[in-house]
């Protein structure tokens, strides 16, 4: 039989498994949009070079560009370049724009604000942004079949697009040194934990809620082809 002991140690080791699951599903999701990013870049670069290089052509072909032509072409291909680089692929999602956010695009905004904010909260919260990120990402597939005046679109976006940001804006609004100072028995750190913990629980119950009228669909669909081969089986 196990002791106490090590029936603690195989809860931990569990416990330990999850979080290593979620950070590792967090780093994924992180690269797959980095490497998205860049191709789109790259995409946006290859794009206005070659209609630069195209609208050259044209040009040369009724007019001769000479040196200073091309130092001209040479100097705007450099400068597309540079701008397509450095601007960014995607406008920097804020929660001043989640209330005009479509919906399904929703969770994907604010995983990636949240992101942003990740290295200045805590080290428990930081574990807690990327299981609620990992939430977020299923979410964002749930969502594109519901609709926006259904009651439960209005919880997602106000959970999501209101509640989150807010808690952690609220933290951030509190002076660092008072962070993990407690009051009435809590500190500042441990409230937001306990808020993204119950975020986290509540992402999860939507998850499974919207999950769980694709199942009984499923299910419904699945008993009409029975009923309706079986009675076609009998018929013959």
């Amino acid at each position: 039989m196990q002791s106490e002991v090590d029936h603690q140690i195989a809860r931990s080791t569990e416990v330990l498994e999850r979080a290593r699951d979620r950070y590792r599903g967090g780093a994924q999701r992180v690269k797959r949009r980095r490497e998205a990013e860049v191709l789109r870049r790259l995409g946006r670069i290859a794009a206005a070079d070659l209609a630069i290089l195209i609208g050259a052509l044209v040009v040369g072909w009724f007019v001769p560009l000479g040196i200073g032509g091309a130092m001209l072409v040479m100097a705007l291909l450099i400068a597309a370049t540079a701008l397509f680089a450095i601007f960014p692929v995607v406008p920097a999602a804020t929660p001043e724009t989640f209330a005009t956010a479509p919906l399904k695009a929703l969770p994907q905004q604010t995983e990636r604000w949240l992101e942003t904010q990740r290295p200045a909260l805590p080290a428990p919260a930081r574990t807690l942004t990327d299981s609620i990120g990992v939430r977020l990402d299923t979410l964002s597939q749930q969502l594109g079949a519901l609709d926006e005046r259904e009651p439960a679109a209005a919880e997602v976006r106000k959970l999501v697009g209101e509640q989150l940001p807010e808690l952690v804006r609220g933290y951030q609004r509190v002076p660092e040194p008072l962070r993990r100072v407690e009051r009435n028995g809590r500190t500042p750190d441990d409230q937001l934990v306990e808020g993204l913990k119950l975020i986290d629980e509540e992402i999860a119950d939507m998850s499974r809620q919207l999950a769980q009228g694709d199942l009984d669909s499923l299910a419904t669909r699945n008993r009409y082809l029975q009923i309706k081969y079986r009675d076609d089986e009998t018929l013959a």
